[in-house]
């Protein structure tokens, strides 16, 4: 029977089975539930499924973690992550380090928890740890994923136009393997941007011809192809301010980062987490029409209307908030191409804009190419591709809206504190199909330790990653 099965019917009862599998395991080897203090009201809890972990709090994440620069015990949970602020650079066989690129130098609470922890963590496993951070880089390993990632996409995407498939068999190929192969695109873009992919020792590449730096820039930037909103400007500009101002409402509201003038976001993952979790400071963008100003937030709109004990209703408001701003994202593309601005940021530098152009109008002339091979199905099954894996009841949104759940500390009951981040240990299946990133804890510890190692954290400190 199954080998007179059509290749596209093959493929579509492989990814439904498979999609099953994995939802089965996330079940199956999340951790024990963690006990949540009413008097903090953390808004997930790591060790359920997606559907009953989007609780709306009262709590915001920065009054949660604020508590969190006077917790420095060693005995954490799961959850426990340190933030390291830093970004190693290996030369002439010496680690140094350079600052993650900000207008300020002064780490926000959590992220200084962060900081003390790994320093703690460096003091104690220092001979284990520090090898993988210097020496082990992702390398051939990232490279072959990310043509395998980026190829499959633009294939299949193809395929969804060219093979005449209904929308439901778009949509079942986009949950798998499409989110898949989605996800390892900005995981292995990620590793490239904290300088794990290349390899540490080595500062030309291309018979001398390319810097390292160079290199680093091109496949961030081109690696994000094909794609209907894509990772590169978030990766380039936000993501590594993140690590230092980690919840911080005094550098990175939402209001700060549609205003600010600098070139990088203050927090570029404060325009995910609006979408799941209260926020403090105000909100942006703003703009003036007809004399009035007026807030335009799709993801503070969409929290406002989460309800108290209603998950399903919560899942389905945050799912809609979410797709609908990247839908707008997938336009602002288009305007931001023909017009060399990014309306949303009016004060960033001119740099900020060129660049944001530049990203766009390659991207767009991808897109147009695959409208032509294949029609409007290969620009859905691409955006479904990069929404479907962070929104429920997709198993990979269990570890992304849980990834700064802000639990509490409930290992000896020494400190109290609130932890800042969390990981989803979901076994060996699991970590594969979301290439490590389910190990955020780790990777909030050691940035620069490679994707295919952070699991090896767990082994040689497992006190800071109880189960």
């Amino acid at each position: 029977m199954l080998s007179k099965m059509p290749p596209t019917t093959s493929l579509l009862t492989a990814s439904a089975i498979l999609h099953c599998f994995c939802i089965i395991n996330t079940y199956s080897y999340a951790p024990p539930p963690s006990r949540i203090r009413s008097t903090i009201g953390c808004s997930f809890s790591r060790s359920k499924h997606v559907t009953t972990l989007l609780r709306s709090s009262s709590n915001t994440f920065e009054e949660i973690t604020s508590s969190s620069s006077s917790s420095s015990d060693t005995n954490t949970t799961p959850s426990s992550s340190s933030t390291l602020i830093e970004h190693h650079r290996l030369q002439n066989n010496e680690v140094t380090t350079t600052t993650i690129p900000t207008s300020s130098t002064t780490f926000s609470p959590a992220a200084t928890w962060h900081k003390n922890r790994r320093r703690k963590m460096l003091d104690k496993y220092g001979d284990l740890i520090t090898p993988l951070e210097r020496d082990s880089s992702s390398n051939t390993l990232a490279l072959s994923l990310l043509a395998l990632s980026n190829t499959s996409l633009f294939s299949l995407a193809v395929l969804c136009g060219t093979a005449q498939l209904s929308l439901g068999q778009v949509a079942l190929l986009a949950v798998f393997p499409g989110s898949m192969f989605s996800l390892w695109t900005l995981q292995l873009l990620h590793d490239c941007l904290h300088g794990s992919l290349l390899n540490k020792r080595q500062q030309k590449f291309l018979f001398g011809t390319v810097k390292r730096r160079e290199l680093q820039d091109a496949i961030l930037f081109w690696g994000s192809m094909p794609s209907v909103f894509g990772y590169y400007l978030y990766l380039k500009y936000g993501h590594l301010t993140h690590h230092k101002s980690l919840g911080d409402p005094q550098t990175s509201s939402l209001q700060q980062l549609f205003d600010s003038s600098n070139k990088e976001f203050e927090d570029g993952d404060v325009l995910f987490v609006a979408h799941r979790m209260k926020l403090k400071g105000e909100v942006g963008p703003k703009f003036t029409i007809g004399g009035k100003e007026i807030t335009m937030s799709i993801s503070k709109s969409g929290f406002n209307n989460w309800k108290e004990d209603k998950p399903l209703r919560n899942a389905l408001v945050f799912a809609t908030s979410f797709m609908y701003e990247r839908f707008m994202l997938m336009i602002n593309d288009v305007v931001v191409a023909i017009t060399g601005r990014n309306y949303f940021f009016p004060n960033k530098p001119n740099e900020f804009h060129r660049e944001c152009a530049k990203y766009c109008r390659c991207a767009m002339l991808v897109r147009g190419l695959l409208w032509k091979l294949a029609g409007w199905k290969s620009l859905l099954f691409l955006y479904l591709s990069e929404t479907l894996w962070s929104i429920p009841p997709h198993p990979a949104c269990a570890m992304f809206v849980t990834n700064h759940g802000s639990n509490v500390d409930d290992g000896d009951g020494e400190s109290g504190g609130c932890i800042p981040s969390s990981s989803t240990y979901a076994g060996r299946w699991y970590s594969l199909f979301t290439l490590g990133t389910n190990y955020h804890c780790e990777h909030h510890d050691f940035p620069t330790i490679p994707l295919h190692r952070l699991g090896e954290l767990r082994k040689i400190a497992p006190e800071y990653y109880k189960k």
